[in-house]
């Protein structure tokens, strides 16, 4: 959604902005373009090797500064208090795209369920304090795999699914690659219940990775620093890809809107207090936006994206 999202950041010369998810620099590049001459971009990512194939890509914008940084988004408050040429930079524009990047789902790191890899899906390759996802269905109880599969990835068979995980390690068959967790997924959703529309591990996969990367709350202190630093007029822009992230986008801005979401009617919000704090947040999009049929067939990862927009007050 590359049209989507330059039309709301809107960047124009002389600007500043940042990619939060800098991934393979397709979104920054075209940003850097708008910005030049006298422009500067700023990418953030928690994979060095993204933020080093990116280095590559954007080394053509000459008249545009580009600043790149190791880190996460959830940490980004942190770590440009911390960084002297960015602890007091303020942004006309900054993106998030959500997600797993598709120089991620091409990389060997057991993200795809279209190879057989070993199973990590770790975005950050690089910290080893950080289970992976073998570890997680190694370790972890029945009711907590199931609870991931059912919190982070809404499968409505997580606790088969989970019964059958731990069935196999105790049987000492513990899952290590993603060709292993695909044939017990499988095995453990009912034919009647498969579709050609999804393959029948997305789910799993996606709550696994949602969990190892603890992507749900780096999204909400990713945020609120990413608000904290947007200039007067300043616009941000949210691609997500799955309802819990699109959930937690519209409630944030929402709250900075001065309102609660969902609050009309005779709905359970509709009685809670209201938001006491100054507004700071105009949102821009009163729905979210989705990809283009076009889109979608040129690029079938974007048929699940979503995309929501709000200027600083």
């Amino acid at each position: 959604m590359l049209a989507e999202c330059l039309e709301y950041l809107a960047p124009v010369s002389g600007e500043a902005m940042l990619d939060a998810t800098l991934g393979g620099a397709g979104h920054s590049a075209a940003i850097a373009a708008k910005l030049a001459p006298n422009g500067l971009l700023v990418g953030l990512d928690r994979d060095m090797e993204a933020i080093n194939a990116a280095r590559i890509r954007l080394s053509e914008q000459e008249s545009t500064s580009i600043i790149l940084r190791y880190g996460s988004f959830g940490k980004m408050a942190e770590i440009f208090a911390a960084d002297s040429e960015l602890a007091a930079q303020k942004f006309d524009g900054i993106l998030f795209d959500l997600g797993v990047s598709s120089h991620q789902l091409d990389t060997e790191r057991g993200f795809s369920f279209r190879r057989d890899e070993p199973l990590n899906m770790k975005m950050d390759a690089t910290d080893a304090s950080q289970p992976t996802a073998a570890d997680i269905l190694a370790t972890e109880s029945e009711v907590e795999i199931a609870r991931i599969l059912w919190e982070y990835g809404e499968e409505r068979f997580s606790r088969r699914i989970a019964q059958n995980i731990v069935a196999h390690r105790e049987a000492n068959k513990p899952l290590t690659t993603t060709a292993h967790l695909v044939e017990l997924v499988e095995n453990s959703i009912p034919r009647r219940a498969q579709t050609r529309d999804i393959h029948p591990a997305t789910l799993t996969f996606m709550a696994l990775r949602i969990a190892v990367n603890r992507e749900l709350e780096q999204l909400k202190d990713g945020l609120e620093a990413a608000i904290s630093r947007l200039k007067p007029g300043g616009r941000i822009v949210v691609l997500s890809y799955h309802s819990l992230e699109d959930r937690i986008v519209k409630q944030i801005f929402a709250a900075h809107a001065g309102r609660l979401p969902g609050a009309s009617g005779m709905s359970p919000a509709a009685f809670l207090p209201a938001n006491t704090n100054a507004p700071d947040l105009e949102i821009l999009t009163r729905k979210p936006v989705p990809p283009t049929d076009e889109e979608t067939r040129r690029n079938p990862r974007a048929r699940s994206a979503k995309l929501r927009a709000a200027k600083r007050l």
